[in-house]
């Protein structure tokens, strides 16, 4: 594609890569004239910006030269100094050098010419200076002269050699080598290329054409292997290019011959050595692969002859082309389309011509249309190579890859490339802290684990948390719990002792008569300590001994006075007026105890009236007591009196609702109270067993969860998932979504950094959840060997039968059978029923590397080796390759097949025996897509045969031929084998390969018996035989892969694969 264009009668050089931004520099070439016959030069500079989307350059620095060029050279001496930009050498007649300094052009100030030369006695028409040493320029003339100048010290240049040396003929080109700094190499119009030695100050050899048809006119060094170099020949006799290596320099290693006339210029791309540029005079620019010798990148014909062409060295795609019709124009070999600069140029055009008036619409001819569109290079180009990369994959593993430090010459071939899987570990902290909590959990040493927490939390609130905590993993969690909120039975008598013994103090009764009340006082201390649901046993012995010994004679007041009517109304049994009597004078003693004697509802009410007359600090207490309303005390109490109320439940309340009363105490806690009081309420929900409520009280508390934040909430949910389970069994525990969330978010982390198997013990076990049954899935396949014997976790995504005609029978039927195809159970004979035709996602003539490693070619999900083989073809279909198709029956009728309606119902599920329908493997995808005209139905089945009506059909029996005596022995061990591992096998998966196992090695039997089989494949199935026989598994599995690799896919697609599943399994077992 064209990107940008010049007309100048001009020779052209890049800015080295350094130089930003791109600049290229044109001087008036010596070869062209106009129509004036001018000698006169120009030195220009244009800056080339890709952002613009003309195709103008932009003129930044201009100079009058006395002279025109042959060549010009951008060097990068002086780019070291501050805003330089290198010095450019041109070539002219008469021998004339002449150096000129960059930044003085561009800036249009100080005197640009740094010095002319005249050493040389012909035309100066090579030029270049040494990529390692920026001063040092070779310059080449006529008579074989070649001048190496020190920009330093122009006075005297070195001279390689001596003219007598060789005889005189011009210099058409010279190159510095691109890796030694002491080598030039020199091009000569006679075919030959000459290499110097600078520190010898010689050539050390020389490599020349032996059809001496070769007429040098361009050379380029290998850019990274130093001992390679092309040369190009302008006859028309011999258009070609040669790639020479010195070291075997007799003849070229290449030559490409693409060119139909000569070729005059050549440029090999900096940035990936396998691309060489040409130009010649059949008017082509070709981009050629030095690797294949093929062009990959082709320029349309220009008009005229293209005389010099260049790389850009800073953008890799880009180069320019000189031609004789007064053109410079710079292209891209990635391709594009040249319409857009079509339109402008014709706009640009239309505007002189319009007069002020729109011209009509412009038809292009459409092949004219179509040639606009380039196409680009037909292989990646090196610059375009990644050199390095970097991916991070599931489990925190990071995959990284990079070029070789090596230079691409050095490298082996084949080269392995390398690819490092690394373990990136993020949070270490983290890693230990988690691994501390599963050995604890697995060695059920909780209670050492929360008490290490204990210690080690010096923040009160979490100190608190995990000594609730251990206590729930304890015996007596209640008086446990109340000895943690402050409140002890044993602390509590001791302070009524000691307050009962101060009050008896300050008393001034006999002595006699203290120590007697001192004596009933520490029986009342004792009966009080007792629960107040003790028996009445224990009650009347405590009255008994508070009895005293002597009494007097006591009488009845009959007065009429208040105790005179009491005394009437107890004579009477009318306790309900005494009891008011007895409230009404304040006596609540008495009341309270004649109530007693009353009955419940007399006690109640009495209670109740109490309660109503006397207020006291203790009264509402008292009552929640005497009523057992925790309900009401729960929601009615002073959040201020949280730890009280919590004391309350854990002493009163029974097994039943003590669970719900915490919970309500705790969501109060967390709706009425601020900050300290949401995290305090972890208390209740750790009382009552909430999980759920615990781990949405964290969640309030921490709204961005770290890991180490997570790891907290983790530790305090398993160990109190623990003891719920001691408490409830293992079955009595289920996580909510809360819970659930946070620790598939706990199960992500840890696989994040690398701890795959402990991320997956976290998992529940019985959550159906589509999240979950995804991430288990994917840690039980990341694991690889590490989780050999598990049950394979059910496969969490629908599966699509990808290439299926959406509404065909055959599909639908299909898709059924595979859904129930483990229901049904599995009969010796198969019954003869449609199966779907399907090739094997393999070519049909693989290389023996494809063929031995068929097996393995399928996706995380594959639940052995034989999971990546075709489907079980019918009893009357022959395996075959993908051709085979072709020769398929054909139904006799050609009835258009119904489409199913968009609200097709499945019928009922198959209950006939179906072998032939058996489960998808999970490795192969079923994307074949149908062969139009063959049918899926038997030959002479009816073309409408719905799926009802093959469900309904009985099954027919097949006899199948007996085996050849010679073949009966493969059977015989085959089937030995077999046995022998379903006894063996411990799990369920083994058991269920092995038993698809023996269906699919029927095909083997069926072409045993029909005699298809070549006699190679006969003679490994024996060798097979034999080691299985011995007992040797790892060298049948050898056999196999030699079987396998020198013999037809077609042929043993069919019964391979599974033979070597078999093989693995009894490998593995015997091992």
């Amino acid at each position: 594609m064209k990107l940008k264009e010049l007309e100048r009668p001009a020779v052209q050089v890049w800015s080295p890569a350094s130089q930003c931004p791109v600049y290229l520099a044109t001087g008036t070439s010596a070869q062209q004239l106009d129509a004036s016959f001018s000698t006169n030069g120009t030195l220009e500079i244009f800056e080339v910006d890709f952002r613009d989307p003309s195709l103008d350059l932009k003129r930044k620095g201009v100079l009058s030269a006395s002279s025109r060029f042959y060549k010009l050279i951008w060097g990068s001496f002086g780019n070291g100094l501050l805003e330089a930009s290198g010095v450019i050498a041109g070539g002219g007649n008469n021998g004339m050098l002449t150096l000129y300094n960059v930044t003085h052009i561009l800036s249009s100030g100080k005197e640009p010419v740094i010095a002319q030369r005249q050493k040389h006695t012909g035309a100066v028409r090579a030029l270049d200076f040494n990529p390692f040493q920026g001063h040092l320029l070779a310059t080449g003339a006529s008579d074989s002269e070649i001048f190496i100048w020190d920009l330093n010290n122009l006075n005297v240049p070195m001279t390689p050699g001596s003219k007598s040396q060789q005889p005189p003929e011009d210099i058409k080109a010279l190159a510095w080598n691109r890796q030694v700094q002491h080598i030039l190499a020199s091009a000569h119009p006679s075919g030959k290329a000459v290499v110097w030695d600078l520190r010898k100050n010689e050539p050390i050899i020389k490599v020349s054409d032996h059809s001496n048809r070769m007429h040098s006119s361009g050379l380029a060094w290998h850019p990274e292997i130093a001992t390679q170099l092309v040369l190009c020949s302008e006859d028309d006799r011999l258009p070609v290019i040669q790639l020479w290596d010195l070291r075997f320099a007799s003849s070229p290693l290449k030559v490409l011959e693409s060119h139909s006339r000569g070729i005059l210029s050549v440029s090999w791309s900096q940035a990936d050595p396998e691309l060489l540029l040409s130009s010649a005079k059949d008017n082509q620019i070709l981009c050629w692969n030095l690797g294949s010798g093929e062009v990959v990148y082709k320029l349309p014909t220009q008009s005229s002859w293209c005389f010099d062409v260049q790389w850009c060295p800073r953008d890799p795609p880009v180069f320019s082309a000189a031609s004789f019709d007064g053109w410079i124009s710079l292209y891209s070999v990635m391709g594009g389309s040249w319409e857009v600069q079509q339109i402008r140029q014709a706009d640009k055009i239309s505007s002189s011509f319009s007069k002020g008036q729109p011209l009509p619409p412009l038809q292009v001819p459409e092949q004219v249309a179509q040639a606009s569109l380039i196409p680009p290079l037909q292989k990646p180009p090196k610059w375009m190579r990644r050199p390095a990369g970097v991916s991070f994959a599931f489990g925190g593993k990071l995959v990284t890859f990079g070029l070789p430090s090596t230079p691409a010459h050095q490298v082996p071939q084949p080269c392995l490339r390398l690819v490092f899987v690394s373990q990136v570990t993020t949070e270490s902290e983290f890693l230990r802290r988690s691994a501390e909590l599963q050995e604890s959990l697995g060695s059920g040493n909780l209670l050492n684990y929360c008490q290490n927490k204990i210690e080690l939390t010096s923040l009160q609130s979490e100190k608190m948390l995990w000594q609730f905590l251990k206590v729930t993993l304890e015996q007596d969690s209640r008086v446990k719990f109340l000895k943690l909120l402050g409140y002890s039975k044993d602390e509590l008598q001791k302070k009524v002792a000691t307050w009962l013994k101060s009050d008896l103090g300050l008393g001034e009764s006999p002595q006699s008569e203290g120590d007697d009340h001192n004596n009933r006082q520490q029986v009342f201390c004792s009966q009080a300590s007792k629960h107040i649901t003790e028996e009445a046993s224990a009650s009347s012995t405590f009255f008994d001994e508070l009895v005293p010994q002597s009494m007097t004679p006591w009488e009845i007041p009959i007065t009429e006075d208040t105790d005179g009517l009491l005394s009437q109304a107890l004579l009477l049994g009318e306790l309900g007026p005494a009891v008011e009597l007895c409230l009404k004078e304040e006596r609540f003693a008495d009341a309270i105890i004649l109530a007693q004697a009353g009955g419940a509802d007399l006690l109640k009410q009495t209670q109740e009236c109490y309660w109503a007359k006397k207020k006291s600090r203790i009264s509402s207490l008292l009552a929640c007591v005497v009523r057992k309303n925790w309900k009401d005390m729960v929601c009615t109490c002073s959040l201020q009196n949280w730890r009280e109320a919590l004391a309350l439940l854990l002493t009163y309340s029974g097994p039943e609702k003590f669970p719900e009363l915490c919970d309500m105490l705790g969501t109060r806690m967390e709706q009425e109270g601020g900050r300290a009081l949401t995290s305090e309420a972890r208390l209740c929900y750790v009382c009552s067993g909430n999980v759920e409520q615990l781990v949405e009280c964290w969640a309030k508390c921490h709204q961005a969860s770290s890991p180490l934040a997570l790891q907290d909430l983790m530790e305090k949910v398993m160990v109190l998932n623990r003891s719920l389970e001691l408490l409830r069994g293992p079955d009595g525990v289920s996580s909510g979504p809360a819970t659930t969330y946070r620790v598939t978010q706990y199960a992500n982390l840890l696989a994040a950094q690398g701890s795959l198997a402990t991320a997956m013990s976290y998992l529940p076990r019985d959550c159906t959840q589509p999240p979950i049954q995804q991430l288990r899935d994917r840690l039980f396949h990341a694991q690889g060997s590490g989780v050999m014997g598990q049950q394979c976790p059910p496969f969490p995504f629908p599966r699509v039968v990808v290439g299926a005609t959406p509404h065909s029978k055959e599909t639908s039927s299909y898709r059924l059978g595979f859904q129930f195809s483990h229901q049904v159970p599995t009969p010796s004979l198969r019954p003869r029923i449609f199966t779907p035709l399907v090739t094997p996602l393999t070519p049909s003539h693989s290389s023996p590397y494809q063929s031995s490693r068929m097996q393995n070619i399928s996706d995380y999900r594959s639940p052995g080796p034989q999971a990546a083989q075709p489907l079980p073809l019918g009893p009357g279909v022959r395996p075959g390759p993908q051709d085979s198709l072709k020769n398929a029956p054909v139904p006799r009728t050609n009835l258009q097949r119904k489409k199913l309606p968009e609200t097709f119902m499945p019928p009922a599920p198959i209950t006939t025996p179906v072998m032939s329908l058996t489960s998808e493997p999970r490795g192969v995808l079923s994307s074949q897509p149908s062969v139009p005209g063959v049918g899926h139905a038997p030959p002479g089945a009816p073309g409408e045969l719905s799926l009802q009506q093959l469900q309904q059909r009985p099954p027919e029996k097949v006899e199948r031929k007996e085996l050849p005596p010679e073949h009966r022995s493969l059977k015989i061990s085959f089937d030995k084998l077999l046995r022998r591992c379903s006894l063996s096998a411990a799990d369920l998966k083994t058991k269920r390969k092995l038993d698809e196992a023996a269906q699919r090695l029927e095909c083997l039997y069926e072409k045993l018996c029909q005699g298809t089989l070549s006699p190679h494949v006969l003679a490994g199935l024996r060798e097979v035989a034999r080691c299985v026989d011995a007992g040797s598994f790892e060298q049948g599995l050898a056999v196999h892969a030699q079987v396998v690799g020198c013999s037809s896919f077609s042929e043993v697609s069919s019964f391979m694969p599974v033979l070597k599943a078999v093989l693995t399994i009894a490998h593995k077992l015997h091992t």
